[in-house]
């Protein structure tokens, strides 16, 4: 089916709170994941593989890590008519105040978007790990005659109390929007039927209810109407008035998703891109995920033990033993060292003879994994430096959340931030 004109839209989200301290100094899609991507790469690359190459990343929040990326990574050539361009919050006089939510963030664009002359619109979350054709979204929604078309997984009950749960007609038209229904609550009326859902399997394993994923297609129209009023945000207020005033439909996906928007779903779907048969396979060569081109010498290991690890760019590993980890660019690991569960984000450089010689001085490690430092179950951010025998997460210490001044603690799971430093010897 030829397309009409489609515009995508990345929501890139508020401050990043459920990802603090990966957010305290970086919006949320410029944190880095899977070793040598960026959380915005994800949707980026899904709608470059479906051939939608006019993108706006809408953002607000320490956006100048993400303006750098994206201006360095995504550049079309002239004869596509391709973009992909931030939006930041902006003072005009029309509007002075940040964004308040995700459709207030839609609306305060609306000029760049009209400039575009788009027939339809695309919203996406810039917090989310999956793999779609939204091309055959978008020809759903036109093909049903929709207004308004919400992609949705299917879930099990004990799921469904963490979304926003879809009541679909026999025609897959949403009759009804029920926020994060509590276990106790009676919502066999909103199972999915059978005749609707695509995968029997999954059906019988008992996910019969359908849950917004955030992505939306909008008709240019529909839009323009549905905004036409001061709410804030499209899954809470938008989507729940606009059913039964619009046609709105569901577009199921049965793919792997999973939201990565909080520090354990960050932590743990990292590790899981490392172990043999993984959720998300990044090993797929017709639908990569695109990044920035660094070039990057290759990874060296020198007599070191490894088992389901993923590595970046760059990465000198000594005489170390790891395993279950996620080592992003440039990470250098010293002989003696030994990491479990660990996602360490790596390095923006790499350090001279001569700049060691001053950490030496100043009496601060190395950038790195010090000698003979052990961590488990760990996020170590990018330029961290990890002195010579520190034990991270690996003695029968307490794990309880907070903040810690040099270290943070979430889900339990130790955060050393970006820039920290861990002197050596040190127990945590």
């Amino acid at each position: 089916m030829p397309f009409s004109n489609v515009l995508s839209i990345v929501l890139g989200g508020g401050k990043g709170t459920r990802l603090y301290p990966l957010t305290k100094d970086r919006a949320k899609p410029a944190v880095p994941f899977g070793a040598k991507y960026r959380i915005v790469d994800i949707p980026i690359s899904n709608c470059i593989h479906s051939n939608f190459k006019q993108i706006y990343i809408l953002t607000q929040f320490n956006s100048a890590s993400l303006h750098m990326h994206i201006s360095q990574t995504y550049i079309f050539d002239s004869f596509s008519k391709g973009f992909c361009e931030i939006l930041a919050a902006e003072q005009t006089f029309d509007s002075s105040s940040w964004y308040e939510g995700t459709a207030d963030a839609v609306r305060k664009n609306f000029n760049h978007f009209r400039d575009q002359n788009p027939d339809y619109y695309l919203i996406l979350s810039g917090d989310q790990l999956y793999r779609m054709d939204l091309r055959e979204f978008v020809t759903k929604h036109i093909e049903s005659k929709a207004d308004i078309s919400i992609s949705s997984t299917p879930v099990t009950r004990e799921q469904a109390a963490g979304f926003g749960i879809m009541g679909v007609d026999s025609l897959g038209r949403i009759v009804e929007f029920m926020e994060k229904p509590d276990l106790s609550k009676d919502i066999s009326h909103l199972k999915v039927p059978a005749k609707l859902h695509p995968d029997p399997k999954l059906l019988a394993a008992g996910r019969e209810y359908l849950a917004s994923m955030g992505i939306y297609v909008f008709t240019a129209k529909a839009l323009q109407e549905a905004l036409n009023n001061e709410f804030a945000d499209f899954g809470k207020e938008i989507i729940p008035q606009a059913i039964g005033k619009m046609k709105v439909h569901a577009y199921i996906f049965t793919g792997f998703w999973e939201d990565i928007g909080t520090i354990k779903s960050f932590y743990d779907t990292n590790l899981n891109l490392a172990v043999i048969n993984p959720n998300f396979n990044l090993y797929d060569e017709l639908h990569p995920i695109y990044t920035q081109r660094r070039n990057l010498p290759p990874t060296k290991f020198n007599y070191s033990t490894l088992s389901e690890v993923l590595t970046g760019d760059g990465c000198i590993i000594t005489n170390s033993w790891v395993t279950r980890s996620v080592l992003g660019i440039r990470s250098i690991v010293e002989t003696g060292s030994n990491l479990e569960g660990v996602v360490c984000m790596g390095a923006d450089f790499y350090e001279t003879p001569e700049d060691k010689l001053e950490n030496k001085r100043k009496g601060i490690p190395d950038i790195g994994i010090g000698r003979g430092t052990r961590i488990r179950g760990a996020i170590i951010d990018k330029n961290a430096r990890i002195g010579e025998g520190c034990r991270i997460g690996v003695d029968d210490i307490p794990r309880r959340d907070g903040d810690y001044g040099n270290y943070f603690i979430r889900d339990g799971i130790i955060i050393i931030p970006k820039n920290g430093c861990i002197q050596a010897g040190t127990v945590i």
